[in-house]
């Protein structure tokens, strides 16, 4: 979750996706006080040629997807390093805070600190049941009545309390009360803004693609993965890119470089996938060749019943790597510019 987004109300029809971080290089989770460095050979875009815990309550508790990964590096965002996206947020007019904006979550994250910060000298009885990339966990859950990013002013929220594995955000940034909004992340600039949709055009050097809504509110699209045609869920706030066994089935990429890789989400349940060198990645006409990411049947793909064909959830180790992204709900459609366009 790069500057990530975050939780989806299940009986919403919703699920927001939800990642893992692995520590470059390793595929395990980054240990506690150190600093992570980029792996070698980062991917290249070019255009293409053509109240505390009640157990005995948890049957009962509305289902929650939070999408919260750990990030692989702190913004600002670099052409070179992985960043997140950041976005500045009032919540109840305090703050501001600092969300990691994330299209893999249809609702809003916090970490424990921020209670303390919005009054709370106690954690808070009320709980909902989270699901993440490994797993689900049962958490706290806040009502907040307005939250703010620049001029805009979004509904009021529930707001899950999450463990800390955002590096120093604050938590993340959903899409609950985006789904009429523009956003414009630019890289080279490391900046976001976030406004209402005009449906205007994106400008000069721009390759435009349409987007779906699966599940509610996740972002798909269809993209070409050597040459296989694979099934991709667009997430912001995820570092790194995961995909499904059929995925790797299908390309054929054995022996894996890096097998039995640990995979934690923030549930902090962990499983295991293998992590191997990619093929060119298509994304309409953009091609990004140099990718590595990690493969397997984890929690959140099996919830989803995408087991069978090759998915993929895309993060910030592709998506780092344009000069700028656009994302259009109102017009279901995506933006893509590479220094190139």
């Amino acid at each position: 979750m790069p500057i990530g987004i975050v939780v989806a109300v299940a009986s919403l029809a919703g699920a927001a996706a939800a990642w893992a971080q692995l520590a470059p290089g390793t595929g395990t989770s980054a240990p506690a006080g150190t600093t992570p460095v980029a792996p070698p050979g980062p991917p290249v875009a070019t255009t293409g040629e053509a109240a505390p815990l009640d157990p005995a309550a948890a049957p009962a508790l509305p289902e929650v997807t939070v999408a919260a990964p750990e990030p692989r590096y702190v913004a600002p965002t670099r052409r070179d390093r992985i960043g997140r996206i950041w976005a500045p947020v009032y919540l109840d007019g305090r703050g501001p805070f600092r969300l990691v904006l994330d299209t893999g979550a249809n609702r809003s994250a916090i970490v424990p600190r921020v209670l303390g910060q919005l009054g709370y000298a106690e954690p808070p009885e009320k709980t909902v049941r989270v699901r993440g990339v490994t797993g689900t966990a049962v958490v706290p859950v806040i009502r907040v009545g307005r939250m703010e990013i620049g001029d805009l002013l979004l509904q009021p929220a529930m707001l899950p309390v999450v463990p800390d594995v955002f590096g120093g955000a604050d938590g993340v940034l959903g899409t609950d009360g985006l789904l009429d909004k523009r956003i414009v992340i630019d890289f080279r600039r490391d900046s976001i803004s976030v406004r209402r949709s005009r449906r205007e055009p994106p400008g000069p050097g721009f390759q435009t693609m349409p987007i779906r809504f699966m599940r509610g509110k996740l972002l798909a699209v269809d993209v070409m993965i050597g040459r296989i045609k694979t099934l991709a869920l667009i997430d912001t706030g995820a570092p790194d890119s995961l995909g499904n066994e059929a995925l790797m089935a299908a390309l054929k990429r054995e022996p894996p470089e890096e097998p039995n890789a640990d995979i934690m989400g923030v549930t902090l349940d962990v499983e295991k996938g293998n992590r191997v060198r990619m093929p060119p990645i298509r994304i309409h006409n953009i091609k990004i060749r140099g990718a590595t990411m990690t493969f397997g049947d984890v929690h959140l793909f099996r919830h989803w019943r995408l087991t069978a064909q090759p998915a993929i959830m895309i993060g910030m180790d592709v998506l780092g790597v344009l000069d700028q992204i656009v994302i259009d709900y109102r017009t279901r459609q995506m933006h893509l510019k590479t220094h190139e366009g």
